[in-house]
């Protein structure tokens, strides 16, 4: 039943871009477009896989950039970037997040961990998320979980700042 809703919102979110697609004359850059469609797609599939997404695109006024989607598997809190390409002849997808999109990824996590109204910080994960989207094909994932950690090259569960 739940997939079956989410599945619905998934193709109503598609009708109302397609919509706004076809009714609007700039429609902004293409690159753009694509990682939206991206990130939707991320969205729903987190959703299909049990997570309970808590925000989409969020940022702080303290810190440049933004997190993708931020979202909870059971007691751990994952800070999710999504990278989305149309074809598979470039440079995987996950690649493009390189050590400055780590370091902005942690800084903006440690801001939004600690607006949150709990006591004590909960397990947290990185994970990366490359979404296909080429035409004609279905769409497909390729989920990193816990792709780096706090630090470079230490352990990922530490509270380092």
């Amino acid at each position: 039943m739940a997939h079956q809703r989410i599945g619905l919102e998934e193709r109503t979110l598609a009708a109302v871009r397609w919509i706004a697609h076809h009714s609007r004359t700039d429609q902004g850059p293409a690159h753009l477009r694509t990682g939206i469609d991206g990130e939707d797609a991320a969205f729903f599939y987190l959703r299909r896989n049990g997570y309970v997404v808590v925000a989409r695109r969020w940022s702080s006024h303290l810190q440049r950039g933004d997190v993708d989607l931020i979202a909870w598997q059971g007691p751990v809190l994952c800070f999710v970037e999504v990278k989305t390409r149309t074809a598979h002849d470039m440079a995987a997808a996950e690649v493009a997040v390189d050590s400055a999109k780590r370091n902005a990824l942690r800084k903006l996590a440690r801001h939004y961990v600690r607006q949150l109204p709990t006591p004590t910080t909960p397990p947290i994960r990185f994970d990366i998320l490359s979404v296909y989207l080429i035409p004609g094909k279905a769409k497909e994932f390729v989920h990193f979980e816990a792709a780096f950690g706090w630090n470079e090259g230490r352990a990922w569960d530490r509270w380092d700042d």
